[in-house]
């Protein structure tokens, strides 16, 4: 039977996937730094086996078969998987993944140290390795599916994604943000001019606050028996559902930072602890692309860990484990405070959606030949000077160096953090539509009705549907930016 030799081949592709992204999350947490080189070439000829066994010519003999073969409804939807992920797999041979796995191993080490260095000069050969290696790979997927270069390379990232329909909405949303990002500014600083900003003790030991992340992260659904808490350079979610692997970086003056990482990194990880098990070893078992990824993180971030029902609970978890006490009039004007600032990571989610959409028109550019590496300092910080009036021009490691993406290659995965963003407010909107007293739930630290919700209408499909019509299916209706824009004016405009 056809569809059994892809269900054996799922389970050992599985395991090299394991493998895989245990050896990726130990690299950026817990390696040494000596051990860089090795780890490289290990990563390399695994994905080398992992991309040799699933672009085997054999399986399309064996996709074209099953669909002559009788299927439930479940192997039907996991077959069509199969076939979408076998078409993008076959577009790139093993050698050119191998030699870009490498490529990618070795830029993002080096970033990590030149970035603390501020040294571009040493970093803009190896992002150009990169970028040639990206716009290689574009120019085979694109002529391999139809679709144009950059599109293709979103695809990999979230199925159905086309810059003709992102374009748009970006642009509109980028024009409401520039003129509110000042009218929020200016709310803000009337209600500072009421109540002065109490600051925060600034002294946070490292220790403590991973406990307190530790606590936030079990509160609000993640299972510690399957997965942990590391420090990396980079906040990320990594590893397998069976076994989580999140990171945050700390700062003793600043636990919000850190503990908003965490609080991310665990929406990503609740959706993949709660993907369906029985499919693990399926490409419909995983998760719906990047984007839906994306509002899952962004959900348990911005709209609960944002919320000031969120914090009614929360300030006393947070007293116990940092010891200082504040009345949520104390700690709203800093948990929804907004700043022009530099890093993304670190931006409110006023502001953070500019930071995406730069990224986003630069990597267009870089992909199509338009922009080069060595203009690309320049190109940003133009960029950065007309979305948000600040220069990087003299600090490329707060400029083009600051995230992880462009060094791993990652081209087509920024548009999902703000289709993220979109996308949790609108389901946020769904479930208080049905859930009215979900704040009252969240003041008592009870998360159980908001996440059988997302369980029941996203992380339980997999890959079942297209973007879209998850969405659709979740919601009542396809993507809305009004959902997004109306919680930025409820939150932070006037009030």
């Amino acid at each position: 039977m056809s569809f059994q030799k892809l269900d054996d081949l799922g389970r050992k592709l599985e395991a090299l996937d394991h493998a895989l992204a245990i050896l990726g999350a130990d690299e950026a947490t817990h390696m040494a730094v000596g051990g860089g080189e090795k780890r490289a070439e290990a990563m390399a000829a695994l994905a080398g086996m992992y991309h040799r066994q699933a672009t085997a010519p054999e399986i399309a003999c064996w996709i074209d078969a099953a669909k002559a073969e009788s299927l439930n409804e479940e192997q039907a939807a996991a077959l069509g998987e199969f076939e979408r992920h076998y078409t993008n797999l076959t577009c790139l041979p093993a050698e050119f993944v191998e030699r870009q796995t490498a490529a990618r191993m070795r830029c993002e080490q080096l970033w990590r140290d030149l970035r603390a260095r501020n040294d571009w000069a040493s970093f803009q050969p190896a992002l150009e390795g990169i970028v040639a290696l990206v716009r290689e790979e574009a120019a085979m997927r694109a002529d391999a599916l139809g679709l144009a270069p950059y599109d293709a390379l979103m695809e990999q990232y979230d199925p159905g994604n086309r810059a003709a329909a992102i374009t748009p909405v970006f642009a509109e949303l980028k024009s409401f943000l520039k003129g509110f990002v000042p009218q929020a500014l200016a709310v803000q600083e009337q209600r500072l001019a009421k109540r002065a900003l109490k600051p925060l003790s600034g002294s946070y030991a490292i220790d403590r606050q991973r406990e307190l992340g530790l606590a936030m992260m079990a509160a609000v659904g993640f299972d510690l028996t399957h997965g942990s808490l590391s420090v990396s350079h980079h906040p990320f979610c990594g590893g397998v559902p069976s076994d989580v692997r999140i990171t945050t970086r700390y700062k003793t003056t600043d636990f919000l930072s850190a503990l908003m990482g965490v609080l991310h990194e665990t929406g990503h990880a609740l959706y993949e602890q709660n993907l369906p098990q029985a499919w693990a070893h399926w490409p419909l078992g995983k998760a719906r692309g990047m984007a839906m990824h994306e509002s899952q993180s962004l959900f348990v971030e911005k709209q609960l860990g944002r919320n000031p029902a969120f914090w009614r609970w929360a300030l006393p978890v947070v007293e116990k484990h940092l010891g200082e006490d504040w009345s949520l009039d104390d700690i709203l004007p800093h948990i929804q405070h907004v700043e022009r600032g530099l890093i993304r990571v670190d931006a409110d989610e006023v502001t953070y959606p500019l930071h995406v959409i730069l990224r986003y028109e630069l990597e267009q550019e870089l992909v199509s030949g338009r922009l080069e590496v060595a203009d690309l300092p320049e190109a940003w910080d133009a960029g950065m000077r007309a979305t948000l009036g600040l220069s990087t021009i003299d600090n490329p490691a707060d400029g083009p160096m600051q995230d992880v993406h462009w060094p791993s290659g990652a081209f087509g995965y920024f548009p999902s953090y703000t289709l993220g963003a979109m996308m949790a407010a609108q389901q946020w909107a769904a479930l208080t539509r049905e859930h009215p007293d979900a704040d009252e739930a969240i003041a008592r630290g009870d998360f159980a009705a908001v996440n059988e919700w997302r369980r029941a209408r996203i992380w339980s499909q997999g890959s079942r549907w297209s973007t879209p019509r998850l969405l659709e299916r979740a919601t009542g209706e396809t993507l809305n930016a009004r959902y997004f824009i109306e919680h930025l004016e409820r939150r932070y405009g006037a009030s």
